[in-house]
């Protein structure tokens, strides 16, 4: 899963810690999500969305052989 979550921050000149402050979850699983290490939970991806003012589609994609492993 790929998401654009270091630019939305970046254009607010915030840090992992302020956006994990915001949104109720650790620093490290802002970085963790970031990276694509780990998917963040339905309510998570909400918070982020909302916080950024945007729908969750504009912050979270699936990669192309996610799609095909979903329908499978």
């Amino acid at each position: 899963m790929q998401n654009t979550i270091r630019v939305e921050r970046a254009k607010q000149n915030m840090t992992q810690g302020q956006l994990a402050e915001a949104i109720g979850v650790s620093r490290q699983t802002i970085h963790a999500i970031e990276t694509g290490k780990f998917a963040p939970s339905v309510i998570t991806a909400l918070k982020i969305s909302r916080y950024f003012n945007t729908t969750v589609q504009e912050i979270f994609q699936l990669d192309d052989n996610e799609l095909v492993d979903s329908v499978q």
